[in-house]
């Protein structure tokens, strides 16, 4: 008969302890049901879940591993496993499973005793929690803080639209970004990510820029707030901003390219992202002559966005063939996904406005990036504390996988 014990090993970290207690295991034959292990400020938490294949043999395991333990100056605590309660463990392995990504500047106990009562209110258990960004010096503070934890937890929340709820209000009251979804197979093997373009991968609103040049610059910007409110239909309110633009040159057009401000993060993205195999597009409401730009300068695989009409080098005020408006996005999502031979759930979505919600709900992970209230309440994902650069922790890469894969830019930490 065997016996199952639960080793939980602590204390100040050295190399070799793996070995030297592994070692003391095998010397038993002991046969390694689960192994867990965590190194915080060099001390670490080792836990070893194992049968012992011969029921006598339990208390030689027990004074050997106390005595190492002893000697190391370690704290060895082992316990007996009830074979009913180890099997009941078992059979919960089919148990849903999600990721709560906590994004900012700081994270604070605050914040994360919030997130984890509601996770308890809901009836989920946290199975482990990981820090993704770097290490923070005190001493000498980085220039663009980042601080990222990943929750990875089990169960079926009582009501995930309640959950979701509760995890906006803690956003709001605590200025941390919190994402929630389904851990599955895809989780790690997305390959397409798209993204808007003005609000999203440049700071501004190109359109309104050009309007401010041709004198109709307030109108433009009262359109273009209605329409990523969702509150007026985009392809209108596309048709009377391109009107007002009537009469602007070439050289207008290539002045605003020369001055247009990318979004913090936004090359840090694109690099590590072509970097570790992803494609990239830019599906935008905005102008083919900047997403050609924009998909140069940061070696963009896709792009599509609306081609104005020129005559003579000379805007005519209309604009050339189908309006790219969030449906049409969502349709060239599922075109490029075909294309790389990829399913929908294998793709990001990256947006701000309301002609972004079709791409980001069909997309496997939807984020809303700096976003208008209608986007930011139905994406299960958002970033509004951090650059661009914030999508990376959401996918669950590491600072170091970050750095390795970017070399030659400057990471948060930097």
């Amino acid at each position: 008969m065997k016996d199952i014990v639960l080793i939980n090993i602590t204390g100040r970290d050295r190399p070799g302890l793996n070995a030297c207690f592994a070692g003391i295991l095998a010397r038993y034959d002991v046969r390694v049901l689960d192994i867990g292990q965590s190194v915080i400020h060099e001390h670490i938490s080792l836990g070893i879940l194992a049968a012992i294949p011969c029921k006598q043999d339990f208390s030689a395991v027990f004074k050997d591993m106390l005595f190492e333990g002893y000697k190391l100056g370690l704290k060895v605590d082992i316990k007996p496993v009830d074979p009913d309660g180890y099997e009941n463990w078992v059979n919960a392995k089919g148990k849903q499973r999600r990721i709560i990504t906590i994004l900012g500047q700081a994270v604070s106990a605050r914040q994360l005793a919030a997130v984890a009562s509601v996770c308890a209110r809901h009836g989920l258990n946290i199975d482990s929690i990981t820090r993704l960004t770097g290490r923070i010096s005190l001493q000498h503070p980085p220039s663009r803080p980042r601080a990222s934890i990943q929750f990875s937890v089990s169960g079926t929340p009582n009501c995930i639209g309640s959950m979701r709820a509760q995890f906006m209000d803690i956003s709001r009251e605590t200025g941390v970004d919190i994402s929630f979804h389904v851990d599955n197979i895809y989780q790690k093997n997305r390959k397409l990510v798209v993204f808007d373009m003005d609000s999203t991968l440049i700071q501004s609103e190109v359109i309104v820029e050009l309007a401010a040049m041709a004198g109709a610059g307030p109108r433009a910007e009262a359109i273009t707030r209605s329409a990523m409110q969702g509150e007026m239909d985009f392809k209108e309110s596309f048709r009377q901003r391109v009107a007002l633009l009537k009469g602007l040159t070439r050289a207008d057009l290539d002045h605003i390219l020369q001055t247009l401000p990318l979004t913090e993060g936004a090359e840090l993205v694109a690099a590590t992202l072509k970097r570790l195999g992803y494609k990239l597009g830019i599906l935008s409401g905005g102008f083919t002559f900047v997403g050609e730009y924009l998909k140069e300068k940061l070696g963009f695989d896709y792009m599509y966005a609306n081609e104005l009409d020129m005559e003579n080098d000379v805007v005519t005020g209309r604009v050339k063939g189908e309006i790219v408006d969030g449906e049409k996005k969502a349709r060239l999502l599922r075109e490029i996904a075909q294309k790389e031979n990829l399913s929908i759930e294998q793709t990001i979505a990256v947006g701000d406005g309301a002609n972004d919600l079709p791409m980001i709900s069909i997309a496997g992970l939807g984020v809303a990036f700096n976003a208008k209230p209608v986007v930011r309440k139905k994406a299960a994902s958002a970033i509004s504390t951090t650059g661009l650069d914030g999508l990376l922790y959401l996918m669950g890469l590491h600072e170091r996988e970050i750095q390795e894969s970017s070399p030659g830019i400057a990471s948060p930490s930097e």
